[in-house]
Formats: structure tokens, C-alpha cells, sequence
């Protein structure tokens, strides 16, 4: 959960997102070894009026800074391909959810389950209890057992969406017409909020993502009450 004058990641709640923080912690230092590196020439090249001769024509000095950046651009790419591989990879998972934008709110299917369908809005401001959240809640949580592999199909029903929850490293646009799909693990229990990350509309910022991760008995009571109370 996102806090205020917050400047980082929120914690990682799966795997995934925890490679990316990592990738992004490597990528920043290298960024920053970089920015120094600039910075010191720079200052060296304002504050003397000394020149060295050999730094005017040598060719040891042009093999080494265009082998360098090539390094580095190797250093990063690497990394991230491995990152895009692993969020590709969707491995029998044990459970399948299908996820659908309206306008404005949305709809979950859980797809091994007979008709065990839910729509989640969000809980307007006056309607929340204390600990809630303003334009995070929902009404009905999507819940998934903690350490199973769940895929989530994504998919709209009028116009561009994006079902986005950021401490699990998954962002994926809801296309009307198209079935796109992603996959996570929990790797602890709780609730984590998200957002629809595409505009869509007049009530675009009015159309919250609660996932909530719970033991695997814990999800299997809640999916029985719920086919109980259709």
C-alpha cells in the first residue's frame, strides 16, 4: 500500500515484483555511476585551464568509450529480458479469473467454479467504515489463495481498460474484443490495491482493484458461501 511522500516501489507481494525491484535497483545504480562519471568531467573541464595533449586525438580513448556504453547497454538489456521472460511464463496454474472493465466498475469471473461471478464496485466516501480506504475500497474483493499460481484473463466490455495492482508487478490492458491474459503469486497474505491504469471515461479514477490474498482453506470456505448465497 501506497503511503504519502512516498519516492519508492511499494513492497513486492509476489515474485515478479520482486525482480523488478531488484532491475530497477541495478539499472538506477548504473544510472548513478554514470551521472557521476559526466559530472566530475564536466566540473575537471570547467575549473582547469590545463589540456592534455593525448586526450585531444587518441584512438585508445574512442575504442574505450564506445566499447563501454556497449557493456552497460548489456548489462541492463540482459537483466531485463530475463524479467520479461518470467512475466510471460504462466505455468498450470491453479486457479483462472476473468477479469472485465465496464464503465465503471469490475466484473470477476471465477472460471472453475459454476457460475461464480461477482461485479466489485467501489464504496462511495460516505459509506466507509474506519481503516477503509477513499477510492480504493471495494465492495467485493477478488480473492485468491496465497503461493498458487493464479492467471487472471483480461478482457472489456465498452471502451480501453487497464487492470493494474502495483505490489504485484502486473499491468494489463482490458481491450474490448480481446482476451489478453497474466499471471502471479501471492507470496504473503493481505490486501492489495490497484487501480484501472487506462482513461476510460468521466468516472475513470472511480473504479478501484482489491485483491485479496488468504490461505488456501480460507478460499475455498469463501468460494462455497458465495455459491450458497447465489
Amino acid at each position: 500500500m501506497a503511503h504519502p511522500s512516498q519516492l519508492g516501489f511499494q513492497d513486492a507481494a509476489s515474485p515478479v515484483m520482486e525482480e523488478l525491484l531488484h532491475f530497477h535497483d541495478h539499472a538506477l545504480m548504473i544510472v548513478l555511476l554514470i551521472s557521476t562519471l559526466v559530472l566530475y568531467i564536466i566540473v575537471a573541464m570547467v575549473s582547469t585551464k590545463l589540456t592534455n595533449k593525448y586526450i585531444l586525438d587518441s584512438q585508445e580513448i574512442e575504442i574505450v568509450w564506445t566499447i563501454l556504453p556497449a557493456v552497460i547497454l548489456i548489462l541492463i538489456a540482459l537483466p531485463s529480458l530475463r524479467i520479461l521472460y518470467l512475466m510471460d511464463e504462466i505455468n498450470d496454474p491453479h486457479l483462472t479469473i476473468k477479469a472485465v472493465g465496464h464503465q465503471w466498475y469490475w466484473s470477476y469471473e471465477y472460471t472453475d467454479y459454476e457460475e461464480l461471478a461477482f461485479d466489485s464496485y467501489m464504496v462511495p466516501t460516505q459509506d466507509l467504515t474506519p481503516g477503509q480506504f477513499r477510492l480504493l475500497e471495494t465492495d467485493h474483493r477478488m480473492v485468491v489463495p496465497v503461493e498458487s499460481p493464479t492467471r487472471v484473463l483480461v478482457s472489456a466490455e465498452d471502451v480501453l481498460h487497464s487492470w493494474a495492482v502495483p505490489s504485484l508487478g502486473i499491468k494489463m490492458d482490458a481491450v474490448p474484443g480481446r482476451l489478453n491474459q497474466t499471471a502471479f503469486i501471492t507470496s504473503r497474505p493481505g490486501l492489495f490495491y490497484g487501480q484501472c491504469s487506462e482513461i476510460c471515461g468521466a468516472n475513470h479514477s472511480f473504479m478501484p482493484i482489491v485483491v485479496e490474498a488468504v490461505p488456501l482453506w480460507h478460499s475455498e470456505e469463501w468460494s462455497t458461501l458465495l455459491l450458497q448465497d447465489a
